[in-house]
């Protein structure tokens, strides 16, 4: 998974905080990772970075949403801690074992980043 995940300690908070709950064995929850990242498409101009890039979280989102057919305003928050984006947080079907849909979830689209720009790191685990 450290192609996906840059740090063997967040390998391990995932599967504690999400895979244990799924019910699935570590190998078929993380299998649904993979399935569930390939899902998403990252924007052409943010897919290989080789330095930070000053953004709008706005146009983060927008780009992602362009990109994603299906993807809505309300299934994606863009976050950040001081003027650094730190994830791009999309919402899927639980159901990762089959065809991944995005979906609304306002409790999490209300949690996005409030900065008018942010930093974006560059791009790890293709």
């Amino acid at each position: 998974m450290l192609d996906l995940m840059p740090a063997p300690h967040l390998i391990y908070d995932e599967w504690d905080k999400h895979g244990t709950c799924s019910g699935l064995s570590p190998r078929a929850y993380f299998d649904a990772v993979r399935l569930a990242r390939a899902a998403v498409k990252i924007p052409p101009e943010y897919g290989a970075l080789n330095a930070p890039l000053a953004v709008a979280p706005d146009a983060v989102a927008d780009a992602f949403i362009k990109a994603n057919p299906g993807l809505s305003p309300q299934a994606i928050a863009i976050g950040c801690e001081r003027n650094r984006l730190t994830e791009v947080r999309l919402c899927l079907s639980k159901d990762l074992s089959k065809d991944v849909q995005f979906h609304d979830c306002p409790a999490v689209s209300r949690r996005g980043c409030r900065r008018d720009q942010v930093n974006m790191p560059p791009v790890r685990g293709g």
